[in-house]
Parts: structure tokens; C-alpha cells; sequence
């Protein structure tokens, strides 16, 4: 096993809006969708790393909602943890395009996908549970490969 040279803190939320789930690619060069999100700074709280984070990339306080995933995973050199927040106000999410995001740089696509959509989307556990609605009412476990 290669020896780990960094460890990252992320916290993505789950937007579900009319059946449809809204996710973000963050580089062209990328080949998958994820959930939006971002990195936690030091010393702050999970859930006001995830307020900051969707205000920053898509202008919209969030209602943050429960626990859902918690995802652990090593990728090369990095392990990283995720938490992953269910969002209650999904239908402001609609109106991204009317509000001011001071980091609309960080994300090159959005998309609102159902449960039909045959995109790469990580983790990939989630994008099932939302296929199949059994994105889970307590906190599950996923560990894995990003």
C-alpha cells in the first residue's frame, strides 16, 4: 500500500427537486459528475462548511436536512471522508441562474438528472440509491474507491 500524503474533509449535499437530482462537474477534463460540495477548512463545523460551500458555487442558502452517507475512500496518495447532506429546500435551486456565486468559477456544468440519466456519477452508491429511491432515512456507511 502506497503511504497516504494527504487527508481531505468534504461535505456534498443531495439537492432533489420534482424527482430530479442536481449535480455538478467541476473541470472539463473530468470524466464523472459529483454531488456539490466542497472541502471543510480547518477548524470549521461540517455543517457550515456545507452552508458556505452551495453559497459559494450556487448562491442558495441551504436547508440542511439529515445526515445521509458518509463516504471513505483512499484515491492514490489521498484519503478522503465525505459527508453527504440532504438539502430540504431543493426548489431554490431552480433560480442558480438569477443569484450571485462568488465561486460559479469551481463548476463547468450543472445538470438536474432522473433516475433514467445514464451519466458517471460518484459515488456511485448514491446515484443507485436515487435510482432505485432508496436514498437511505439514517446515516449509511460507503466505503470504497472514489
Amino acid at each position: 500500500m502506497s503511504e497516504i500524503k494527504e487527508f481531505v474533509i468534504r461535505c456534498r449535499a443531495i439537492i432533489v427537486y420534482d424527482g430530479k437530482l442536481l449535480v455538478v462537474k467541476h473541470s472539463e477534463n473530468d470524466k464523472h459528475f459529483a454531488l456539490p460540495g466542497g472541502r471543510l477548512e480547518l477548524g470549521e463545523d461540517i455543517k457550515d462548511c456545507m452552508s458556505r460551500e452551495l453559497v459559494e458555487e450556487l448562491g442558495i442558502k441551504p436547508e440542511i436536512g439529515k445526515l445521509l452517507y458518509v463516504h471513505n475512500f483512499l484515491d492514490g496518495k489521498k484519503h478522503s471522508v465525505e459527508f453527504f447532506f440532504e438539502i430540504k429546500n431543493g426548489a431554490d435551486y431552480l433560480k442558480i441562474g438569477d443569484v450571485e456565486r462568488t465561486h460559479a468559477y469551481e463548476i463547468c456544468e450543472m445538470l438536474w438528472i432522473g433516475a433514467t440519466h445514464d451519466l458517471h456519477l460518484l459515488p456511485a452508491q448514491v446515484f443507485q440509491d436515487f435510482k432505485t429511491d432508496q436514498i437511505p432515512g439514517a446515516t449509511k456507511f460507503i466505503r470504497g474507491s472514489a
